[in-house]
């Protein structure tokens, strides 16, 4: 039969497309506020060496900056979401790099600012922070003196600023082979039809009762990434090593310490999150060698973990059904929060569909001055597309909250809170889902989904946050980033993490080659610290109703406004301590526990 092909982007119905005209209508409106950005750079020369001189050309100065930053996300927005429509638009690409550059631009013209912020006689800056027209930057200053140690001086911020587009590379040489250059050919499916293989349906494909076709579609997969590994390797080194350079140009001890800084996290609370996993792996091996039981297989291989253990539970859900099921099972959350975001997903927020050339996964993304948009690559055969809606519609309904309740420059919440909000609303949708059947199968597919759901959340990036660690340690020990340096650390983690449970192939060993976020350095930790303080608040809510969801959406009103830690505090979970960590695991143990038994009755 003939191959299945991707549409192209025209062929897109525009109701199935986000509305980026509110941003700009035309592409000219673009270029009308580009070029006016780009005249108001040279702006910045009015301010510099002056701070010191009164509050009014301090406050000036904040402002005229931030004004600038405003216009140049609602820029840098639009170039990125067009860019992401499809990776082999060279127009939509040109815009984004366009945008880039602007930024690198008045990242060198503004680089003064900070500096003289550091500068600035004690007692006068003591009389700046009494003034009340300070207020909306209070916090954003307390920041900026927080960093004073690992501040240079304007010659060598200058220079750091005029760096930070090269910086992007990495990211995006490897953005552009794997969502534009790469493909992975053609699978045939249950009915026989051609069927593209792509990043989008990979996991559908491992979802399929067939075990040679699961196979099939890994080795495949796999393949590509094998046709490339040295040149991945060497991107991901590059990267590694433009981390180090920056952590040591500001005067940090380690990578590690440099990116847990901003948030003001300790690092016991990225090393007790490794250390509190791998002493508590035995409810994960329990669960995989129950797997292998319940597939009845010799050897349990990584393409035999997402396909569905109850037989006969074909999930099939389009997309507007999805946002009822979402929209349902985030009541708890109030009348509020679901019939904003009703009409968003029912409306113009989301782009839905895979198309070719698009950016694979899904994101929340936006400015201050837009909606909420969410990138989709909605598939209706695949559960992962239900819980992937209600994820990013976490993020949007957190942005949505932060920008109306927040001024510009203490909007802009951390990802550590970020993951917290997307991973409430899918555990809420698990229970649910739970709810609202009574069919034992039924109840043990959803209940193996959130289990792997945790799997892959918890145990899975915890496993990715140590690679980080091991490998930034490398480059900062002078050790040689190669090919098999990576493969033999991501190899031995394999084998930490899932024990003898798990039959290692050869391939896997590349999966450290693939992952996009291993380019935005530790940033994956806050997956697994996010999902357990999800299930802490989820468990609040559940238990104590209304003063939980207030204490919730004061917590998504905050934005940027305290440190990720603090805020969390205000929702009701303590991370410092390893306490939602050891529950997020006895949460998983019992319902692994509570699948067998279901197992029982039907298996």
């Amino acid at each position: 039969m003939a191959a299945t092909s991707l549409p192209d982007r025209k062929a897109v119905p525009a109701k199935d497309q986000w509305d980026l005209s509110p941003l700009f209508a035309t592409m000219a409106q673009w270029e009308f506020l580009f070029e006016n950005i780009a005249e108001r750079v040279s702006g910045y020369t009015q301010f510099k060496g002056k701070l010191h001189e009164s509050f009014s050309v301090f406050i000036e100065c904040l402002d005229f900056d931030h004004a600038m930053g405003r216009d140049l996300e609602k820029i840098y927005t639009y170039a990125h979401l067009r860019n992401d429509e499809d990776t082999r638009h060279q127009v939509h690409t040109a815009f984004y790099l366009r945008a880039m550059s602007l930024h690198a631009r008045i990242s060198d013209a503004s680089s003064f600012i900070i500096p003289e912020i550091h500068s600035l006689d004690e007692d006068i800056l003591a009389d700046y922070l009494e003034n009340p027209k300070i207020k909306d930057y209070r916090f954003y200053l307390e920041k900026i003196l927080r960093n004073k140690p690992h501040t240079r001086s304007k010659e060598v911020e200058q220079v750091l600023a005029m760096e930070s587009e090269l910086f992007q590379s990495p990211r995006q040489i490897f953005s552009q082979l794997d969502n534009a250059d790469f493909s992975f050919g053609t699978m045939t499916d249950n009915d026989g039809n051609r069927v593209e293989l792509s990043h989008g349906n990979f996991i559908s494909f491992l979802s399929k009762k067939e075990r040679p076709l699961r196979k099939k579609t890994f080795k495949q997969y796999y393949k590509v990434y094998e046709a490339h590994k040295h040149g991945l390797a060497a991107t991901l080194a590059a990267s590694v090593k433009k981390d180090v350079f920056i952590s040591r140009a500001r005067k940090f001890d380690s990578c590690l310490t440099a990116s847990l800084f901003q948030d003001k996290v300790d690092q016991s609370v990225y090393d007790n999150l490794i250390s509190t996993v791998k002493d508590n792996l035995s409810p994960l091996f329990n669960y995989l060698e129950f797997r292998k039981k319940a597939l009845n297989i010799s050897g349990l291989h990584i393409y035999d973990t997402h396909v569905p253990l109850v037989n006969h539970v074909d999930f099939s859900m389009d997309y507007d059904e999805a946002v009822t099921t979402c929209i349902k099972a985030l009541s708890p959350l109030g009348s509020e929060y679901t019939g904003i975001l009703e009409e968003g997903l029912r409306g113009s927020w989301v782009d839905r569909y895979e198309n070719r050339g698009k950016r694979s996964g899904a994101y929340s993304s936006g400015c201050y001055d837009s909606m909420p948009y969410i990138l989709m690559n909605y598939r209706k055969d695949a559960i992962n597309s239900l819980y992937t809606l209600a994820h990013e519609a976490g993020h949007s309904m957190h942005s949505y909250y932060s920008r109306k309740h927040q001024p510009y420059a203490s909007h802009g919440y951390t990802i550590f809170v970020a993951e917290v909000a997307s991973t409430l609303n899918e555990t809420l949708l698990s229970r649910y889902l739970l709810e609202h059947t009574s069919d034992p199968r039924m109840k043990a597919y959803i209940i193996n989904r959130e289990i792997d759901n945790i799997r892959g959340t918890l145990f899975r990036q915890t496993m990715f946050a140590e690679f980080e660690k091991i490998i930034h340690e490398r480059a900062e020990n002078n050790e040689a980033l190669t090919l098999k340096q990576f493969q033999n650390d991501y190899r031995g983690l394999l084998e930490t993490y899932f024990g003898k449970t798990l039959v290692l192939d050869d391939e896997l060993s590349l999966e450290c080659l693939r992952i996009p976020h291993f380019y935005s350095g530790f940033y994956v930790y806050k997956y697994a610290t996010g999902i357990s303080a999800a299930l802490s608040i989820a468990a609040r809510i559940m238990d104590k109703g209304k003063p939980a969801v207030k204490d919730y959406l004061k917590f998504l009103k905050l934005g940027g406004s305290m440190y990720p830690l603090d805020e969390l505090r205000i929702a009701g979970v303590d991370m410092n301590s390893p306490g939602p960590i050891v529950s997020a695991i006895d949460h998983f143990r019992n319902l692994v526990q509570e699948l067998k038994g279901l197992w029982t009755t039907f298996g």
